[in-house]
């Protein structure tokens, strides 16, 4: 009996492992090409900056990354509108709110800021990218293999997208968690590709 157990969780442990590493070589090649650091970003009409938490109505460190890449992408001309995309009613903050008070206050036209109050998560946030503000082309900023999956999924919802590399002065705990964060998140991607799910939310308000 111990001999089966055994067998079947070896089965399950490795079919959980090919699951993985087949969903991560899918995001790697669609995203392959794609990702540059901000220097050497190609231009766009639109940056889209991925939501993260915030605290006390400000950004927390990976969303002040993202947010201070856009800011240089903007001011360097190589995209001139930015939509910001995350949870308003996040459990942290309102994201849109404290992404929005961080651009404007760093010089960008509010006039050029798009929020997405429903961005709930990458795949959303892509979708609606597409569907509900007629997003073709732009550029994703987001930080480490979370780029990859960014671009990856706003590909596939038909926007041709590349990915930017934002910068993070977070520990190194932080970052591990982010790492592993990202790897796990690999088959969702495949699953909610498969699916054709809508976004959890279609209107823009």
């Amino acid at each position: 009996m111990k001999t089966v157990l055994a067998r079947s969780a070896v089965a399950i442990v490795s079919a959980a492992i090919l699951v993985v590493l087949g969903s991560a070589a899918w995001v790697a090649y669609l995203a392959s090409g794609r990702v540059h650091d901000v220097a050497e970003a190609p231009t766009a009409p639109t940056v889209i900056v991925l939501g993260s938490q915030v605290r006390d109505g400000k950004p927390m460190k990976f969303l002040q990354g993202r947010l201070d890449a856009a800011i240089e992408l903007v001011e360097a001309g190589r995209a001139s509108d930015v939509l910001v995309s995350g949870d308003a009613d996040g459990a942290s903050g309102n994201e849109i709110a404290a992404m929005t008070d961080y651009l404007v206050a760093a010089g960008i036209d509010p006039d050029a800021i798009v929020g997405d109050p429903h961005g709930v998560d990458t795949y959303d946030t892509c979708a609606r990218a597409a569907t509900t503000y007629g997003i073709h082309r732009a550029l994703v900023v987001t930080q480490g293999l979370h780029v990859s999956r960014a671009v990856a999924l706003c590909r596939e919802k038909g926007i041709d997208v590349d990915g930017v590399d934002a910068s993070c002065d977070c520990n190194r705990l932080a970052l591990l968690r982010n790492y592993a964060r990202e790897w796990l998140a690999r088959p969702k991607v495949v699953l909610d590709l498969l699916s054709g799910r809508e976004p959890a939310t279609v209107t823009t308000g």
